[in-house]
């Protein structure tokens, strides 16, 4: 069985025909395609037309949880197969999270420039951080991520509350998502990104925000309302951001969220590491060995 891993990353140990493809590499993803039976696939998006040049394609095998980056209409008219991996990244992309709000609340990347022109002591006014505990922090979503991150920020003494598309009358720490807005000194997002959820963080809701609040985004870009986002950092009403997803991706260097010193930023890889890729591996390498012997496949879309 030839699978084809869309990605950049060592699959020696995997015991599979595997051929791989970076993300950035078209060419090579054209010419390798109507031999492959199997797409590992993570993020680059896999449309209609490279599904019509892979006429053996039986199975698109998502890395990960999200699966909008797929023409699933497309794969279903084709016969393919779709199945994604929840929770197989939880641990790190709560870790993650976690850690930008730290970065942000602790203003780490304008210390890392400062510190390395030699002007990191002593500290200007205007960077000195805070501490998460005895903040309060809304998670949007109330899946494994958001579980995990819940955790790790009770555990340092912050208040969390959520809200989720289902109430959770019998959980006291449950918002609708207007009031969670009004009280939160940090919010972070664990949604995925759907007709109903695209910019949920509009200019609106940004504006219910304390002043001086932070924005993480680990989930999916568009989730925010990019232009609200600058426009409320660059007010001033926002006091920074941490993220690691955009609504354009791989984001795009004149994007003004780049520009900012209260903004910490990574190229949507809160999910990446080796711990989650043999995770990852596990569940992709069983399906295609149930694919082999025609059995269910795990967590089909």
């Amino acid at each position: 069985m030839r699978v084809l891993l869309h990605y950049d990353m060592d699959h020696s140990e995997s015991g599979l025909d595997i051929v791989s493809c970076s993300e950035q590499d078209d060419a090579r993803l054209a010419r390798l395609l109507p031999d492959t039976e199997v797409i590992w696939h993570v993020l680059r998006p896999l449309r209609a037309a490279d599904m019509d040049r892979a006429p053996k394609l039986r199975l698109i095998q998502k890395l990960g949880t999200g699966v909008n980056t797929i023409d699933l209409d497309a794969a279903r008219e084709r016969g393919v197969l779709v199945a994604n991996m929840p929770g197989r990244n939880a641990q790190a992309v709560a870790e993650t999270s976690l850690l930008l709000a730290l970065s942000v609340l602790r203003r780490v990347v304008a210390f890392d420039a400062r510190t390395r022109r030699g002007e990191g002591w002593p500290a200007s006014r205007a960077l000195v951080g805070g501490e998460l505990r005895g903040r309060t922090v809304g998670l949007l979503g109330g899946g494994e991520i958001a579980g995990l991150l819940r955790g790790m920020l009770e555990a340092v003494g912050a208040r969390v509350v959520f809200t989720s598309r289902r109430p959770r009358p019998d959980d006291p720490s449950w918002m609708e998502l207007d009031d969670l807005l009004r009280i939160s000194d940090v919010v972070s997002v664990h949604i995925p990104l759907t007709e109903e959820t695209r910019h949920l963080l509009d200019a609106r809701r940004l504006a219910l925000l304390p002043p001086g609040a932070i924005v993480v985004n680990t989930a999916r870009g568009a989730v925010v309302e990019e232009s609200a986002l600058v426009d409320a950092l660059t007010s001033g009403h926002l006091g920074g951001a941490g993220l690691d997803v955009f609504e354009q991706e791989p984001v795009d260097p004149a994007n003004p969220l780049l520009t900012l010193d209260n903004v910490v930023v990574m190229p949507h890889v809160a999910w990446l590491t080796r711990e989650t890729w043999a995770r990852y591996f596990a569940v992709a390498a069983e399906n295609c060995r149930r694919l082999a012997s025609g059995e269910q496949l795990l967590h089909l879309v």
